[in-house]
């Protein structure tokens, strides 16, 4: 017996953005930006989209949210815009993340209350006084924030991570415009690009895995496998990121399902203490996770090979570290700053971590 679930809507393609006025009703909304974004146009084109319905923007986003700057701009947008209704958050994961901070408002109306519900040591067993509701526009092909729940946050100072999951924190709407992406530059390219697949591969060796979850995650990587490698020769090939962005959003609705795994386990410490950017610390990794992989259940190893067209595991491990080599990525953890029996060790840690048990050698 099995289920999936995802309730979020899906514009996609070539002019998805002209959607958002549809899509935003008669609501007024909050713009969370990449920082960028008022330089390229693009903080003026939307206000141009929906005129006064939009009444403040914000375009203070850093990578890896953390709760240093998290706090005070959530308590001064509930504090001075208690009335709007949606977030719209136009950038990467980071952003989306952003956004998905700013969805709930705590009765006392500060962070750190939601902080302490993250943490375990306070519940959040009802809807908020006011939640409000997202409508996501990614500028990157990889996060696949835009079709899940989760969030996740920082605390640099005390070398933390926090996952943000709540039942309204799903974005309502998610607009895939190819066109949005054609200014990412070529490392931002590659390592949400890798993310995708990460997220496309984690489902699949992965205790929650579904035909649904499945077939999504093969056809994700596999379009991922074919297509990134010409979108980095060529960034600014329309075409190309629109194929990029399908794989990924696929991968997202994968993983919205299963939740990562091991890959993603292992990335938040070398995030954290190396900070290696999360789309390269979750993928290098990926063919050594995946020879672990192998032989667990004969199903996924099936999905495997037909991902990699290979004739065995060693065949599957060598098409992706190739893929990855090729592409720039070593797979070699010492080239992270990983010595060997400090790796085994953090794969040990890892597989006991939330993400973890959710690999299928891990059980």
């Amino acid at each position: 017996m099995w289920h999936f679930h995802n309730p979020v809507g899906i514009d996609a393609g070539d002019g998805a953005l002209e959607r958002l006025p549809q899509r935003l009703g008669s609501r007024r909304a909050i713009l969370i930006a990449f920082p960028e974004a008022r330089a390229l146009g693009l903080c003026d084109r939307i206000q141009a989209m929906l005129g006064q319905q939009l009444v403040a923007i914000e375009t203070d986003v850093h990578p890896n949210p953390d709760v240093a700057w998290l706090a005070p701009m959530y308590e001064r947008l509930w504090r001075e815009h208690p009335e709007v209704e949606c977030i719209i958050a136009l950038g990467g994961g980071s952003v989306i993340d952003c956004a998905k901070a700013m969805l709930t408002r705590t009765p006392s109306g500060t962070f750190d209350e939601l902080l302490a519900c993250l943490s375990g040591s306070a519940a959040m067993t009802s809807p908020p006084d006011r939640a409000r509701a997202l409508i996501a526009l990614p500028t990157t092909a990889g996060t696949g924030s835009e079709v899940t729940p989760w969030a996740t946050l920082w605390d640099q100072q005390k070398n933390r991570k926090y996952s943000l999951h709540l039942p309204w924190t799903w974005p309502e709407a998610a607009l895939i415009d190819p066109t949005l992406m054609l200014s990412l530059p070529y490392g931002a390219t590659l390592a949400s690009g890798l993310d995708a697949l990460s997220h496309a591969l984690e489902s699949l060796w992965n205790v929650h895995r579904n035909p649904v979850s499945a077939s999504l995650a093969v056809s994700a990587a596999r379009q991922v496998l074919a297509a990134l490698p010409l979108l980095m020769q060529d960034l600014s090939n329309k075409a190309l990121r629109s194929r990029v962005a399908v794989a990924a959003t696929l991968a997202g609705l994968a993983f919205s399902n299963t939740k990562t795994a091991l890959a993603h386990s292992l990335s938040y410490g070398l995030t954290l203490d190396h900070g290696i950017a999360h789309g390269i610390a979750c993928s290098f990794s990926l063919p050594r996770v995946m020879q672990m992989a192998f032989g667990k259940d004969a199903e996924l190893d099936a999905l495997l090979l037909s991902v990699f067209d290979a004739r065995d595991a060693d065949h599957a491990t060598q098409v992706l570290t190739a893929f990855l080599e090729d592409l720039g990525v070593s797979t070699d953890p010492a080239a992270y700053g990983v010595a060997p029996d400090q790796w085994d060790n953090r794969v040990a840690d890892a597989l006991l971590g939330p993400r973890g048990r959710n690999f299928v050698g891990a059980r």
